[in-house]
């Protein structure tokens, strides 16, 4: 199974040039030239290209599930584009880009979603695209003017924004693992916040699928693991497989000093350590006096 990389580009703009124009799909200069994204240092005209961020998302998206529908048949899962569930904020407006979960329904209940993925996926690598057709790779997102995928701040407040909201959305999302996919890595003023992210339990790590997306040796991971640069198949399939086997729980909540004491106490008389935590849980999600 392949990962990210030039192939896949090729096969969006081959598959995309089916039912959208060249101007729809690339940057066009003044002098008919075709562009994936603008080259660093280019001064003449521009234009802003929004036509094809529907089209790559759709793409990286499918692209994502067929991706990850073989660890889910091992499983006898369903990866799934598009999934609604209301419960924990996924709405037909707003819904989950991949999940895999129990039944191929797209509406699904929170129990039957066993894991979830936000795909931040876009045309890594510039292309020119030539009179007869052909794709020239002119250079890896260092040479152009855009920020493909996890680069872009946008596309990163987004993914989290959106994970939150999963998140206090109630407590049936508890359970359900958070993943991003990119493939790209992500900058260095995201280091920090990608970890805190994995350690606070919100999302369970930012992953790009794209082993090689320079020349030059990038980012592997941040020193939490809040971000990853999966390289192979094996590897990924060790990080889901993790996932999949461990029983994890999301909680969160603000406490007094007084009420965090009490708490651990109570749950401290538990047997074992599966019913100590099973009491956290329970009595940290009680409202405060009760209510």
């Amino acid at each position: 199974m392949e990962l990210w990389n030039k192939k896949s580009e090729i096969e969006f703009f081959t598959q995309a040039k089916d039912f959208a124009t060249p101007e729809q799909l690339f940057y066009k200069t003044p002098a008919g030239k075709y562009y994936a994204y603008w080259p660093k240092g280019y001064k003449e005209a521009k234009t802003t290209l929004q036509s094809r961020n529907s089209l790559i998302g759709n793409f990286t998206e499918k692209w994502s599930v067929d991706f990850l529908q073989q660890f889910a048949k091992k499983h006898n899962l369903f990866a799934i584009q598009g999934v609604v569930c209301e419960e924990i904020g996924l709405t037909k407006q707003s819904p989950a880009d991949v999940a895999i979960c129990k039944t191929k329904d797209v509406i699904q209940k929170a129990e039957n979603i066993v894991m979830l993925f936000e795909v931040k996926m876009s045309v890594v690598w510039n292309w020119e695209l030539k009179k007869e057709g052909k794709l020239e790779c002119l250079g890896d997102f260092t040479t152009h003017q855009g920020n493909p995928g996890m680069l872009r701040s946008d596309s990163m407040l987004k993914a989290i924004g959106k994970s939150i909201n999963i998140r206090v959305s109630g407590f049936s999302s508890a359970k359900i693992p958070i993943i991003i996919l990119g493939n790209t890595p992500v900058t260095k003023s995201y280091y920090e916040k990608v970890d805190h992210l994995r350690k606070s339990g919100i999302i369970q790590g930012f992953w790009s699928i794209n082993p090689k997306p320079r020349e030059v040796e990038t980012l592997k991971q941040t020193r939490f693991d809040g971000f990853i640069r999966i390289d192979n198949y094996e590897e990924l399939l060790k990080h889901l497989e993790a996932l999949f086997k461990e029983d994890r729980e999301f909680f969160s909540g603000m406490r007094t000093k007084k009420q965090l004491g009490q708490i651990i106490e109570i749950s401290n008389r538990e047997g074992t350590f599966e019913k100590k935590a099973e009491k956290f849980l329970q009595l940290i999600r009680i409202e405060k006096n009760g209510n």
